[in-house]
């Protein structure tokens, strides 16, 4: 019977301690009993990206803001996609996360680190959002399980309506702001409604099997239009 094998861990600043686990060709991070993210489980932050992608049609160039990297789900899935003169900037706090995509990781990594369309900026998203040097075209949050401070309490301002309102003066027009949830939250989305956001909540499921059809845990993306 294959064991988890815990390869690194990690401190979030202000936050909690995440924990890097391979169980056979399978990775996990874990922060106390909750599982963040798992390669086994791909499908909606994979939706993230290409359903956010696929409401700018039209953008020959678009420049998106990924807060954070993860596994790199929603950046491969956007690349994927995006163009030659596309740009994408992620946001990540925690160093390593991307030592980890860099160094055990770097096979489910697949280079998009390295691609030239991409920069990294090791910091808060919510300063990336606030000191954005122009308008974004998107902005894809994936960086707690909600809209709700679970990695660290400091989140919780990219969920409130001050954050919402930064985000909304960071886009550009017809930009949109997509936020990944592991669960509904009715309250958030009146919240986004409230800040002058038209708000559309899509159900995906969190992976897929060889047909394309959707199986296991049911979650959310509000996708939030300037």
């Amino acid at each position: 019977m294959l064991t988890r094998e815990l390869l690194g861990t990690a401190q979030v600043p202000d936050g909690e301690e995440l924990k890097l686990y391979a169980h056979g060709r399978d990775f996990m991070i874990v922060m106390g009993s909750n599982e963040l993210m798992s390669t086994r489980m791909r499908g909606s932050e994979e939706a993230l990206a290409v359903m956010t992608l696929d409401r700018l049609q039209g953008r020959a160039a678009p420049h998106i803001l990924i807060g954070g990297y993860g596994m790199g789900f929603t950046l491969r899935a956007a690349l994927a996609k995006l163009g030659p003169q596309a740009r994408v900037t992620v946001a990540e706090l925690v160093p390593e996360i991307i030592a980890w995509a860099r160094g055990p990781m770097a096979e489910v990594a697949a280079g998009c680190l390295d691609d030239p369309r991409v920069r990294i900026d090791m910091g808060d998203v919510a300063q990336a959002i606030l000191l954005a040097p122009e308008r974004l075209d998107a902005i894809l949050l994936d960086v707690d399980n909600g809209p709700d401070g679970l990695v660290r309490a400091d989140n919780n301002r990219l969920y409130s309506k001050a954050g919402l309102h930064n985000a909304r003066k960071a886009l550009a027009p017809g930009g949109v702001l997509a936020v990944w949830s592991a669960f509904p939250d009715h309250k958030f989305k009146r919240r986004l409604e409230e800040v002058g956001f038209e708000v559309e909540e899509v159900e995906v499921r969190a992976r897929y099997d060889a047909q394309g059809k959707g199986k296991g845990p049911r979650h959310v993306i509000w996708f939030a239009r300037v």
